[in-house]
């Protein structure tokens, strides 16, 4: 005598089966991000900043500008000398260091995310147009990119600078014209892996229009290298606006900026270790924070690598 299971269960096994075989993308993308710890430790990091930055007004104990003219060069609070309502001492002028430090960090995230969106966008759309006309727009704006990545991209910022003038808009923009060719080889390289596939060709045989196929077929195949390459920008954004502002080409004091709190604090170092030692690590350590997410971005998102693993 044979047993029937009733339809309700089966169909309950059904969906248990399902949602087993089939997680959450994002579910999925987590569990392969997580797997590298320096990846979580650095998103850790940058949260803390990311905090620190948005809620530098209530978090930093004291006004950045404000100067304690009786405390000049304060050691911080561990060290012999050191006052405990300086925890990591004073500059110069008697600025507090962390106040300082924490402000800078909106002026360091602002450059950062701003020059990726703003070199992000236009090498998208280059890099499409490249790779949708190769014969047509491809070998101008390809030998464009060749001539300003001959360039090195420190000298290009400092020449864009020095035309436009110093300040932070003109700087976010002579970061972001540096940052181009990179989005708009990788997206032509991209969209030319893309165009041959079976997906493309159905897509036009099933009459796509122009902007449809380089927008809503072939664009989010291709996101994935781009938001890696984002994130590893927003390091290097980060690094080249330091480098501006230690030339004095960037931000201008007394806003309070990493790179120009190392050129303000240069003729000190013998003295004061602390005032160039301690924006420094800042820099070294988001910098570094930054580069691990990317690692973390491009194995959790590279279908390879998630194989391989």
């Amino acid at each position: 005598m044979t047993m029937t299971t009733p339809a309700s269960t089966q169909n309950q096994a059904v969906t248990v089966d399902q949602s087993l075989l089939y997680p959450s993308p994002y579910k999925e993308f987590w569990q392969a991000f997580s797997k590298n710890k320096g990846a979580v430790a650095g998103l850790m990091f940058m949260l803390l900043v990311i905090f620190c930055a948005i809620f530098a007004p209530w978090v930093a104990p004291h006004n950045p500008s404000e100067q304690y003219r009786d405390f000049l060069l304060t050691p911080p609070s561990w060290l012999e000398g050191g006052q405990i309502q300086f925890l990591l001492g004073t500059d110069e002028l008697g600025r507090d260091l962390l106040s300082r430090l924490i402000n800078g960090s909106r002026l360091s995230l602002l450059i950062g995310l701003s020059s990726v969106v703003m070199s992000l966008i236009p090498g998208i759309l280059l890099g499409l147009f490249a790779g949708f006309f190769p014969k047509l727009l491809g070998p101008t704006i390809m030998r464009l990119m060749d001539i300003m990545l001959a360039l090195p991209s420190l000298l290009l910022a400092v020449a864009i600078v020095a035309i436009l003038g110093p300040g932070l808009i003109n700087t976010i923009i002579a970061i972001a014209v540096v940052s181009l060719p990179s989005y708009v080889r990788l997206t032509r390289a991209a969209v030319m892996g893309e165009l041959n596939r079976d997906y493309v060709t159905a897509a036009r045989l099933a009459g796509a229009g122009l902007p449809r196929l380089m927008f809503v077929t072939v664009l989010p195949n291709c996101m994935a290298p781009l938001i890696v390459q984002a994130t590893l920008s927003f390091s290097s954004a980060i690094l080249d606006a330091a480098a501006l502002g230690f030339l004095g080409l960037g931000v201008q004091p007394p806003t309070p900026e990493w790179g120009t709190m190392l050129a303000s604090a240069r003729d000190y170092i013998e003295r004061a270790w602390w005032v160039v030692s301690l924006p420094g690590l800042t820099i070294l350590l988001s910098v570094l924070a930054i580069n691990l997410m990317g690692d973390g971005l491009r194995d959790a998102l590279d279908p390879k690598l998630k194989n391989a693993a």
